[in-house]
């Protein structure tokens, strides 16, 4: 191990004491040299680590900065030459400070860790990397994740072709990357199964289901032996997840996932990802210190007022980032640049956003967000979609106007709520079914003061948290919750229904085909609101997860998905589908304003019933302001059959498109398909949507 010194060449400071910007390790071929930057506002002493490939304990080089020198500001920095890096491939840094002294300063440095640079593109685990290590007092050397040096500057990303942009064709696709084609059944090749690579051998199917935007949870590289396989607790924002490479080297951590958002782009379809601002794999007090907590524990969480619990954590996962600080919204801020310009994503869905309004001190900023702000001002990152989960783990809730960041999108928990609960059967409901399909102008007002847009409420019935579709239709109680861990629907309860029938062991015919009824008819709201439609990979063909709503931790069969239900459900796939093109096909649907005079309400007869005990509603939408045919829909959520009259036209001029009482292939007719009326009256099924078009007359 050896100690490098460094002078000043006459004219050339930097040439020693390196550039405070870019923060991280930048290749600089003009005079093949690494500079490095790191930030620590509290540090005493920083050295800089270097390792071979074939030592990972030992640094073949140790940089210890002089603050005379190599700090400017609150960034340590220095310019190391590659001959003098002696064959390093990794790097990562020790550091010291002072004790903890008080909330706002309650350090956590130990110089006997070896730490992960926040802004290391690469992330390499050695073969003996140990999570305990870096929780337990003591040296964690050879057993702590290292940052990789690229000799190269690696290529600022360019999509293949045009980046798309969907406006009212837009259909959000949730999936996880792993879980998508994990399974032997996905038909994807053994090494492809559970990767990038997994996913662009999917695009086929993506293309014929019809969805135009994918939105994948968590990619970032996160610890897999903490037992996260969702990947909602990120080690770093800047590398790709290697747990999804076929090639597992280094150097493909981005090239793969690169090719994975060239190839959905070249296929017509949008890259969303799902990112984790709010807390890292670090965990509270007891938690391991790979990165942030010995480099500034002050600087990047959110401390309390409890040194017996001194992390405050709002996002349940034992801490909390400091998205009020100006260095931590920068780090946040130059990952969100590094993945819409290196990586070329369309967007991004922030989770528990409602933590990015919270001041330093726990409080909350009910006038601003200002990570979304900083987004949002940025000419660079202008027309990404910008989605935001409006609450967070400590019982923040601001969904709709009452969550600052004002132009961004969010996930309607209430629209979740609501047609769960009238397709359940539940009384009172059919005034919020008619909110949530003109597009919940209560939660986003389109008044002079507000100008909200319908596309704004992200409408779901089921995601990654909580019951699949399928189980939303099989299950009352929520079973194998994870590690104790309960249910992650926000803050609301499940409002499930099993059709009458627990679970599939032993199930009846009868229920099992009202279950296939109740999820064509999620699908079929869902894609008749005004809004931004999403649904959960594998709703299309039922997948299950035996009751489980928080598998978080299951990476196996219960999480991934299961092809084979794809032959089995054939007709509820179809029935997706052939919804999906619908919807494209008609813009009176998913408008950039809400529907206001072309909407006319009613019942089974001239008037909605808006009466406790009412479970019916009709509505007729006309599409001449967007050069689009008038529909006609009647939704019937009781237990019993009811005649609806269609109160426009003559019976001739409708046509049914949809009855999801009837079976397949009857309950959806395609294309010329479609049955005139013979009657005003149009008898509906219990449990039932039928869709109508008004054609002209023959």
């Amino acid at each position: 191990m050896d100690t490098l010194k460094t002078s000043h060449p006459p004219g050339s400071r930097w040439a020693a004491e390196g550039l405070p910007f870019p923060l991280g390790a930048t290749w600089v071929e003009e005079v093949q040299a690494f500079n490095f930057a790191l930030y620590s506002k509290h540090a005493h002493t920083v050295e800089l680590l270097l390792y071979a490939s074939d030592d990972l304990v030992n640094p073949v080089l140790i940089h210890a900065f002089d603050h005379l020198r190599n700090k400017s500001g609150r960034v340590w920095h220095c310019r190391i030459p590659r001959e003098a890096m002696k064959c390093a491939a990794y790097y990562a840094y020790r550091i010291d400070g002072p004790p903890p002294a008080g909330r706002f300063e309650w350090h956590a440095f130990d110089r006997d860790k070896v730490l992960l640079d926040p802004y290391a593109r690469s992330v390499f685990f050695p073969p003996s990397f140990d999570r305990l290590a870096a929780a337990r007092p003591g040296s964690n050397a050879g057993k702590a994740p290292l940052g990789v040096l690229a000799f190269e500057r690696e290529a600022a990303c360019q999509p293949a072709g045009k980046r798309v942009r969907h406006e009212a064709t837009t259909v959000i696709y949730e999936l996880h990357v792993g879980g998508f084609t994990r399974d032997p059944s996905s038909g994807v090749g053994r090494e492809a199964r559970g990767t990038y690579a997994g996913v662009i051998e999917k695009i086929p199917y993506l293309k014929e289901l019809g969805v135009t935007v994918v939105e994948l949870m968590p990619v970032f590289q996160f610890d897999v032996s903490d037992g996260d396989y969702w990947g909602y607790s990120p080690l770093n924002f800047f590398a790709p997840h290697n747990g999804y490479l076929v090639r597992r080297a280094a150097e493909s951590q981005h090239a793969e996932c690169r090719e994975m958002v060239d190839a959905l782009h070249a296929a017509g379809i949008e890259v969303v990802l799902d990112v984790v601002y709010n807390h890292t794999g670090e965990g509270d007090h007891t938690g391991p210190t790979y990165s942030f907590k010995g480099i500034d524990n002050s600087t990047y969480y959110m401390i309390s007022d409890r040194p017996e619990r001194p992390y405050e954590n709002f996002s349940g996962t034992g801490n909390t980032l400091n998205c009020a600080n100006r260095a931590v919204r920068k780090m946040i801020m130059d990952s969100v640049r590094h993945w819409a310009h290196d990586m070329g994503v369309d967007g991004f869905r922030f989770d528990l956003a409602s933590v990015f309004t919270r001041n330093a001190d726990g409080s909350i900023n009910l006038a601003d967000a200002p990570l979304l702000s900083d987004a949002a001002s940025d000419p660079g990152l202008a027309g990404l979609r910008l989605i935001a989960e409006p609450w967070d783990a400590a019982g923040a809730y601001q969904l709709g106007r009452a969550f600052p960041g004002v132009t961004a999108c969010q996930w309607n928990g209430q629209f979740r709520d609501d047609i769960r609960r009238f397709v359940r059967g539940d009384p009172g409901m059919v005034g919020a079914l008619m909110r949530r399909l003109y597009g919940s102008d209560d939660l986003f007002p389109d008044d002079r003061m507000h100008a909200y847009r319908p596309h704004q409420s992200v409408n779901y019935i089921a995601s990654h948290d909580g019951f699949t579709l399928y189980d939303l239709v099989a299950y009352n109680a929520k079973r194998n919750w994870a590690n104790g861990h309960g249910n992650t629907d926000g803050p609301h309860e499940n409002y499930s229904w099993n059709c009458g029938w627990e679970g599939d062991e032993g199930v009846l015919l009868e229920v099992a085909s009202l279950r296939r009824r109740q999820a064509k008819n999620f699908c079929c709201l869902l894609l008749l609101a005004n809004g931004t439609p999403m649904f959960r990979a594998g709703d299309e063909f039922l997948q299950t997860q035996r009751g489980n709503n928080n598998p978080y931790n299951q990476d196996n069969e219960t999480a991934w998905l299961d092809w084979r239900r794809l032959e089995a459900n054939a007709d509820v796939f179809r029935f997706f589908r052939l919804m999906i093109a619908f919807r494209k096909e008609h813009p009176s649907l998913a408008r950039n304003r809400f529907w206001r005079e072309d909407v006319r309400w009613y019942g089974v007869g001239r008037e909605p019933d808006l009466s406790w005990q009412s479970h019916s509603l009709a509505f007729a939408l006309h599409g001449a302001s967007e050069q689009d045919r008038d529909l006609y829909v009647m939704i019937n959520a009781y237990w019993e059959d009811l005649d609806f009259d269609v109160q426009e036209g003559e019976p001739r001029e409708w046509c049914r498109v949809v009855d999801t009482g009837r079976e397949s292939p009857s309950d959806f007719l395609e294309g010329g398909e479609a049955l005139r009326l013979e009657s005003q009256r149009y008898r509906v099924a219990a449990r039932s949507v039928v869709v109508l078009t008004r054609e002209p007359a023959a």
